[in-house]
């Protein structure tokens, strides 16, 4: 903390500098990964409510679907705060931040995928 002319305590802002090109480029394109993958989820759900022929229980395709919007909505978001702290962390020069990404969508597809199976295979 710092006194500012008041005598009032601030937080003091860390310096940032500009991080070598090659890192931010490669932040960039994990960041546009991870949109692509939102984007193949979000096609993925749209096949599925529009080509894939009625599924015994009534409403599983438009639960999948959802499930697959849904999925690719929290990856999208996600992967923009994830951008940014991993720019902040090399602007600051503090280790980089983990992702909870991976185990996002890694549940979301498993259990999509699972609701997917027992619905065509069991009833």
């Amino acid at each position: 903390m710092s006194e500012d002319q008041g005598g009032r305590q601030t937080p003091e802002i860390p310096e940032e500098k500009e991080p070598d090109y090659r890192f931010t480029l490669a932040n960039e394109r994990t960041f546009l990964a991870w949109i692509r993958t939102a984007l193949g989820l979000v096609a993925g759900g749209v096949v599925v409510h529009q080509l894939v022929e009625p599924l015994h229980v009534e409403g599983a395709r438009t639960v999948i679907a959802l499930g697959c919007v849904i999925l690719a909505i929290a990856v999208a978001a996600g992967s923009y705060f994830h951008w940014r702290s991993v720019q902040q962390a090399m602007r600051r020069g503090r280790p980089l931040p983990g992702s909870t990404l991976v185990p996002v969508l890694a549940l979301g597809a498993t259990v999509i995928a699972l609701f997917a199976a027992v619905t065509v295979i069991l009833l």
